[in-house]
């Protein structure tokens, strides 16, 4: 999985702005400068291109939730660390984006992907649990991909 492939896809999926990403990343109380912003956006093969580190991935996942839905009502653990795996960018995505399980059916059909809703129930259990299906790079970056289709809204960025 690379980090700045996941926030490139993000930013054109959701249409989001430089600024709204900033604001993402002050919600989650995270200094993010521009610069370095710009530098992480870039496609590997720019000058000036820069890698993402996970932290920051993880970290502006949780502000998108904020962007998208709010503070929540709920005490958050911070000092407990949590691995980020593609099944925890996908449960974030979700949340933040509010999707049900029948939008989610449609993201992974506009990709191409056709998954039943118990493969789809399974990519958000528990990692441990019975059915626990672990999310692969490549269904990840199709998940990007029919996201990307879903919220098309006829312009480019």
């Amino acid at each position: 999985m690379q980090t700045n492939d996941i926030l490139f896809k993000l930013k054109k999926a959701l249409s989001l702005e430089n600024k709204e990403i900033i604001e993402a990343y002050k919600l989650a109380n995270y200094e993010m400068l521009e610069e370095r912003l710009e530098s992480i956006l870039k496609r590997r093969q720019d000058k000036g291109f820069e890698e993402a580190t996970f932290e920051e991935l993880g970290v502006f996942l949780d502000g998108l939730v904020l962007l998208k839905r709010g503070p929540s009502d709920k005490v958050a653990n911070d000092d407990e660390v949590v691995e980020l795996s593609n099944n925890l960018i996908l449960k974030k995505i979700r949340v933040a984006m509010e999707l049900k399980e029948a939008e989610l059916l449609i993201v992974f059909a506009l990709a191409e992907v056709t998954l039943t809703k118990r493969q789809i129930g399974s990519l958000f259990r528990k990692e441990g649990a019975k059915n626990f299906k672990a999310c692969s790079d490549e269904l990840l970056m199709v998940f990007l991909e029919g996201l990307d289709e879903f919220y098309y809204d006829g312009e480019e960025i």
